[in-house]
């Protein structure tokens, strides 16, 4: 499979003309020059394909990577979601894949993979997996790499929420460490009690989620499980959602609880991280914090201002309630889809093994 990078530089100019710098955002590299040490040359690709991420970086055993899910259908209607089992979009699906390909790209082969029980995650995970031909890898999912629970707010239009109760308010609902929304009564519509995943944990069920409570179920879970996982020399991929990844963020990356609500995390682009002896970032190449949210020291596969681009219009899309169009929906958006077709190429994974299924099936 070629590079994406390759893929872009072949690209119709007439394309590249007509798409946002959004849609290049998400287009994992777009030139050389702004390629990471995560990268391997277009040139070295069937050279290194064969080789782990720990051989290629030997001074660096400890290999962990980060990356939230691809858009879902509440994502593009900017809802709250929370525990809500919500699937994938086909922008999400694209989202995923090329995810995949960045990972592919960077020359990272994972050990394991771990998730949360829903789906938009598992499908995320499954979709990476495949581009990047390594199906085979155990997958662990637990629910305690599950979403934050959003409480009354899931369901909620959030801008609507900014007009009813303030960008402030809200603010601190989505992204302060120890204020958490509202609480959802067993009642509500939406209630995990209702969904069978949780039948035999009912009792643990929160009624609503700060960061805070978030990072005490998502830390026990990173003790337990991924730490010793790194320490034995794996790479680890962990597949979630913005705030349980921020909660895992802020710990690894010692973030102060009254600064926490300044990082946002963008969907699918990896974040990989090399950690030293005792679980610590390493500093990035450049030896600087990245330049999306200036805070971290890991590394944006799609690049840092492609990052800051993504969270420009994630935070519009919330808080400036003079922009009226959704925009995950508008015409930018169609550009970037159409141009995410471009760079896959061809069906995904999992509509090429459907295919064969229903022509087995039809020769049967």
């Amino acid at each position: 499979m070629l590079p994406p990078t390759f893929l872009l530089r072949t690209a119709p100019t007439a394309v590249a003309r007509n798409s946002s710098s959004l849609v290049k955002a998400a287009a994992v590299s777009s030139s050389s020059s702004s390629a990471t040490s995560f990268q391997r040359p277009l040139h070295h690709h069937q050279d290194q394909q064969s080789k782990s991420f720990t051989t290629i970086n030997k001074e660096t055993p400890y290999n962990l990577c980060f990356l939230r899910h691809g858009q879902s259908t509440w994502n593009r209607d900017n809802r709250f979601i929370g525990w809500t089992d919500t699937p994938l979009t086909d922008d999400g699906v694209l989202e995923a894949r090329l995810a995949g390909k960045m990972l592919q790209n960077s020359g990272i082969l994972f050990d394991e993979v771990h998730t949360s029980l829903l789906r938009r995650s598992i499908r995320t995970v499954n979709l990476v997996l495949m581009e990047m031909g390594q199906e085979y890898i155990p997958v662990y999912k637990h629910y305690r790499l599950n979403e934050r629970h959003y409480g009354d707010l899931v369901g909620k239009n959030k801008k609507e929420t900014v007009k009813m109760f303030g960008k402030d308010q809200v603010k601190r609902w989505r992204r302060s460490y120890d204020e958490p929304p509202p609480p959802m009564a067993f009642h509500h519509e939406y209630h995990p009690a209702k969904d069978p995943r949780y039948r035999h944990m009912t009792h643990l069920i929160p009624d609503s989620e700060s960061l805070q409570c978030t990072k005490a179920r998502s830390s026990v879970y990173w003790d337990e499980v991924i730490a010793p996982a790194l320490q034995q020399g794996k790479t680890v991929l962990v597949v979630g959602h913005e705030n349980n990844l921020r909660s895992l963020i802020m710990e690894l990356e010692d973030i102060p609880k009254e600064d926490i609500i300044n990082l946002c995390l963008p969907r699918a682009v990896p974040l990989a991280y090399r950690l030293d002896e005792n679980l610590k970032p390493l500093d990035r190449p450049d030896g600087k914090l990245d330049e999306a949210t200036g805070f971290l020291r890991g590394e944006w596969l799609g690049g840092d201002d492609a990052v800051a681009e993504i969270l420009e219009r994630d935070r519009k899309q919330v808080y400036d309630t003079t922009v009226e169009q959704n925009l995950e929906m508008d015409e930018s958006r169609k550009k970037w889809s159409d141009w995410m077709n471009l760079i896959v190429g061809e069906a995904s994974p999992e509509a090429k093994a459907k295919a064969e299924r229903n022509d087995e099936k039809m020769v049967a």
